[in-house]
């Protein structure tokens, strides 16, 4: 497997994964939208056989600023369980440079590093209890700070 920056011809193709992984089109209209208002930071692939298998998004919070957030991410059904998920989300971190939070299970991205307790003073339009942060650098061990999501998130 390799894990290689999107390519803007991929669209369709990545709109499938998206689409299939989620089993709606929810996920894959976030992604276009996001990409649409420049609100993107990284996007990187999965590919197993030269076909893309994975994805996934970092983009811009509004609030805090330079903070990111990991959203969404996708492994293909047939492909799932495999570690791409985690390799993917891995990879995004490593170029994030920036705290990053995440809405999502606990044990998965908890297990990349992500900090569910920390974020207990964050406000945010999203569960708190299901936001992870990933900041290594952030000294501050419960930041007390609103997060604001790009608008495509919010509907």
């Amino acid at each position: 497997m390799i894990i290689r920056a999107y390519d803007p011809a991929e669209a369709a193709v990545v709109r499938n994964v998206l689409t299939r992984a989620f089993g709606q089109q929810d996920e894959a209209d976030l992604v276009e939208a996001l990409r649409e208002k420049g609100d993107i930071a990284l996007e990187l692939v999965a590919e197993h056989k030269k076909k893309v298998v994975g994805h996934v998004a970092l983009s811009r919070m509004v609030a805090p600023e330079g903070w990111l957030a990991l959203a969404p991410v996708s492994t293909d059904p047939k492909m799932q369980k495999k570690g791409i998920a985690g390799a993917l989300c891995q990879m995004a971190m490593q170029y994030a440079n920036a705290p990053v939070v995440v809405l999502g299970d606990p044990v998965f991205y908890g297990r990349l590093g992500f900090d569910f307790a920390r974020t207990a003073r964050l406000k945010s339009p999203f569960p708190i209890k299901a936001t992870g942060l990933f900041a290594p650098e952030l000294t501050e061990e419960k930041p007390a700070l609103e997060l604001v999501y790009a608008s495509p998130f919010l509907g």
